[in-house]
């Protein structure tokens, strides 16, 4: 079933402002829970991400009917690929070196922005480009 494409961007838009947060606090704790994020993204799709619920309790009842639908596949696994860069900067924050902590966060923060501010999601991009990769592979 696809979902609405409001959705994957409004969880874009908290995450954005969570990494944001992370770095210029340093907060392993919160990078911790944006990590709970990524992972009930990634293991049940964006629908079931804190950000997802949000969107479906408060956020879409507000707005009007979605007008545009996509494949779930393409944001649950650009959740994963936010999960790994998440995991990374945890790892980072917490045992150092804390560069690679604050690189990493970093990395995650530009890929939720550019999906938040422009609607281009990196990871949903990368999807497609290993499907691709994969079908003429066989």
């Amino acid at each position: 079933m696809d979902i609405d494409v409001r959705g994957p961007r409004f969880g874009a838009a908290v995450t954005t402002a969570v990494l944001a947060v992370v770095l210029i606090t340093g907060s392993a704790w919160l990078l911790a829970w944006q990590t709970l994020a990524f992972a009930l993204g990634a293991a049940g799709g964006v629908g079931h991400s804190p950000y997802g619920w949000v969107f479906r309790r408060v956020v879409r009842p507000r707005l009007g009917p979605p007008t545009e639908f996509e494949a779930p596949e393409p944001p649950r696994f650009a959740q994963a690929v936010g999960l790994a860069f998440a995991l990374v900067g945890l790892l980072g924050l917490t045992v150092g070196p804390e560069w690679l902590g604050l690189a990493a966060t970093g990395a995650a923060l530009a890929a939720a922005f550019l999906n938040a501010a422009f609607g281009y999601c990196l990871g949903c991009e990368m999807y497609l480009l290993v499907r691709r990769v994969g079908v003429r592979a066989k």
